[in-house]
């Protein structure tokens, strides 16, 4: 892990806007103002910096996203057995780094 960092403004945004997707809000889940970023930043996952460092529980919601390159990108908000944020975790199926940071309109979701 690296070393903390404030949260970015875009990644506050997107946070806000996956949990609005699933009717929850930073009153139930809180979002810290500093974070750790995972592989040096290359494809954008964070840890949520809980001083609380749970183990994983589950999946909160999890969209898709096409990278500027033409390739998929998958995002995932997790939370930790404490029902508090655990990750916003980026896949990009290449392994690839993540060239645009996505924006919420450009996000797609399953059935």
């Amino acid at each position: 892990m690296e070393e903390r960092r404030k949260i970015r403004e875009n990644e506050r945004n997107l946070i806000i806007f996956l949990l609005e997707k699933l009717g929850l809000n930073t009153e139930q889940y809180p979002i810290n103002e500093e974070v750790e970023e995972y592989e040096g930043g290359k494809m954008g996952s964070i840890s949520m910096g809980n001083p609380d460092i749970s183990p994983y529980k589950d999946d909160l919601i999890q969209a898709k996203y096409i990278d500027s390159d033409g390739t998929e990108v998958l995002i995932t908000l997790t939370q930790c057995i404490n029902n508090q944020l655990l990750d916003l975790d980026f896949w990009k199926v290449d392994f690839s780094k993540l060239i645009t940071y996505p924006k919420t309109e450009d996000l797609t979701f399953a059935d």
